[in-house]
């Protein structure tokens, strides 16, 4: 499958996660689409985008299994986790509770959001190694007549670790606390059915795991929220009847969900229509079963690197997908990052947590044995 990807030939790339690959054909729809809006932008953007991005969005919500009117698209995981945040009543004394393993810039964006309401941002410690079945007990125990809101990751981005999402926003529904979970790292890695999984709000990545270009993301959320989500600028979807522009429907949007959030000025939504087409392309590659070859090679290779340094897998083999933090001796992980690219011509990241060191495989359907020998080899992993 190389050949359907632009990657560098030159490079072993093993970091599909930071922000994916893009296949050829993918991005040759992302610029037919492109080149439309060109033809006409006041009448593709004006008069068409509406319709356009229903469509789009009604198959990913099928292939995400939920309902397109609780849908839109955003421009990335940490954009939903950011409008979800400052659209939150928070009072002085309430409190966000969070794993010690999320995201350094949603953390950020929590920290921010509260402590400019006097509200508390806290983080309950997950220990390595990892125990799915103590994970929502240790999570819920941590909870307070305080908390107001739980914020998880579905698949860690440091420890690559899948989650327990569904029972945890089952078990905090029953409390009366509201669910954020952030899966970046899921769509496309790891079957989703976002209305069993049942979180309040859930905000993922289509251009990651999913192969869609990069800026498109969408934010999921319960009916109930919909009139609660703020929109990070306020465009023509607040302005009571109509945008003010005689036949620009694409301003309005038909949902308080669309109308607040789809619109937000002129953008390129080339992005968004082109998911569909990454939808297909993986559906036509059967990537169920390439998703299963690529956790086999990521689990040889977590456990051929691990012995060879002695250390034992922080996880099962069935608590991480596609991408797994193999242990190596704890060092500085840029030092580290930089010599397997500078020696080794592989690009991976290194990442740290709980005074570990960790370098973060992705195995991608691009990717095929001797992209981990490469790896295996490498002079910096010796």
């Amino acid at each position: 499958m190389r050949d359907e990807f632009l990657l560098d030939p030159e490079v072993t790339f093993l970091n599909h996660g930071s922000f994916g690959a893009c296949p050829r054909e993918v991005l040759d729809e992302l610029h037919r689409w492109q080149r439309e809006m060109e033809r006409n932008p006041v009448e593709f953007l004006g008069r068409r985008s509406a319709g356009l991005l229903a469509a789009s969005r009604a198959l990913l919500a099928a292939t995400l299994g939920t309902s397109p009117e609780n849908l839109v698209y955003v421009p990335n995981a940490t954009t939903g986790v950011n409008i979800v945040a400052r659209s939150l009543a928070l009072r002085p004394g309430d409190e966000v509770l969070a794993t010690d393993h999320e995201y350094g810039a949603c953390d950020a964006t929590w920290q921010q959001v509260c402590a400019q309401r006097g509200a508390n941002y806290r983080r309950a410690e997950i220990p390595l190694p990892f125990e799915r079945e103590h994970f929502v007990d240790r999570l819920l125990a941590a909870v307070t007549p305080r908390t107001k809101l739980i914020f998880a990751s579905h698949v860690t981005s440091a420890t690559a670790l899948i989650f327990p999402i569904a029972e945890l926003c089952r078990r905090a529904r029953d409390k009366g606390v509201m669910t954020l979970i952030d899966g970046a790292h899921a769509p496309g890695q790891i079957d989703l059915d976002l209305d069993t999984i049942g979180a309040d709000f859930y905000t993922g990545n289509c251009h990651k795991w999913m192969c869609a270009p990069k800026g498109a993301g969408f934010l999921h959320a319960q009916p109930r929220h919909h009139a609660g989500l703020d929109a990070p600028v306020v465009s023509w979807g607040y302005v009571a009847g109509n945008a003010g522009h005689t036949g620009f429907d694409a301003y309005t949007g038909r949902t308080p969900l669309e109308r607040r959030l789809q619109w937000q000025g002129t953008r390129d939504i080339a992005a968004w229509l082109a998911v569909p087409a990454a939808i297909d392309f993986q559906a036509r590659h059967d990537w169920p079963a390439l998703r299963r070859r690529c956790h086999e090679l990521a689990r040889e290779t977590l456990h051929r690197l691990a012995s060879r340094h002695g250390l034992a897998p922080m996880s099962r083999d069935d608590d991480y997908a596609q991408m797994v933090a193999i242990p190596v001796p704890h060092q500085d992980a840029e030092a580290l990052r930089v010599r397997l690219f500078d020696e080794s011509r592989i690009e991976i990241p290194v990442t740290q947590h709980g005074g570990r060191t960790f370098v973060r495989l992705s195995v991608q359907g691009y990717n095929g044995r001797d992209d981990l020998e490469r790896l295996l080899a490498a002079p910096a992993l010796r």
